[in-house]
């Protein structure tokens, strides 16, 4: 595995770079956020950059964050998706819930087995993810905390929550509340359709190709 970004910049000088030895720390200009320590041998041939400087069009090869995706496995309709993307793909799943889940056998499918608190399944994930991740749930407040996080948030709809859309869906779910509570809304949530099952196939296979091109691996 490669990372592989347009830019980079020198953050601090290491020691011990001209003999290829040390290591810089460096920033993917297209996620600030995200600051790397990469051996001095891996760059060595650019010779001795200063710091501010920039790295363009080169390929590291120091081994990438794999991608792992972390299920809210309590009535989670679309685990079977997950488990068919994960194993095409050689992912580590994660399937995080209060009670025993039947998963399958294979290596990369961990279950999770947490307290029978309300939020300790939203708790466990929240607390482990980052840039990489890409967590499966329908509960907002939780998708809000790993948005936040850096992960990639996908409904079993299929929706992706990003930054740009949690705020509304946070106060479309406040809003609903109030309304249930005030009697005016008496319904659940729309049943789940085989469209939102289709959609959220392409909106995982849509994650991991996004996270690979960014330089995350398997």
């Amino acid at each position: 595995m490669q990372y592989t970004f347009v830019s980079f910049v020198i953050v601090r000088e290491a020691e011990g770079v001209q003999a290829a030895s040390g290591q810089f720390r460096i920033r993917c200009w297209r996620h600030p956020e995200r600051l790397l320590l990469i051996p001095g041998k891996a760059i060595a041939a650019l010779g001795r950059p200063r710091a501010g400087a920039t790295i363009r069009e080169h390929h590291l090869s120091e081994p990438a964050k794999p991608i792992a995706i972390y299920v809210d496995a309590d009535a989670c309709p679309v685990k079977a998706e997950v488990y068919r993307v994960a194993e095409r793909c050689a992912l580590k799943v994660f399937v995080v819930s209060n009670s025993a889940i039947q998963i399958p056998k294979s290596p990369l499918i961990e279950r999770v087995l947490v307290g029978s608190n309300s939020d300790a399944a939203d708790d466990w994930i929240a607390e482990r993810v980052s840039r990489g991740a890409i967590v499966i749930t329908a509960d907002v407040p939780l998708a809000h905390r790993c948005v936040r996080a850096g992960a990639d948030v996908i409904s079993p709809t299929g929706r992706a929550l990003t930054d740009a859309s949690i705020g509304m869906a946070l106060a479309t779910r406040d809003l609903m509340a109030d309304l249930r509570s005030a009697g005016q809304v008496t319904g659940g949530p729309k049943p789940f359709q085989p469209r939102d099952r289709a959609n959220f196939l392409s909106a995982l296979d849509l994650a991991v190709v996004r996270l690979k091109r960014d330089g995350f691996g398997v």
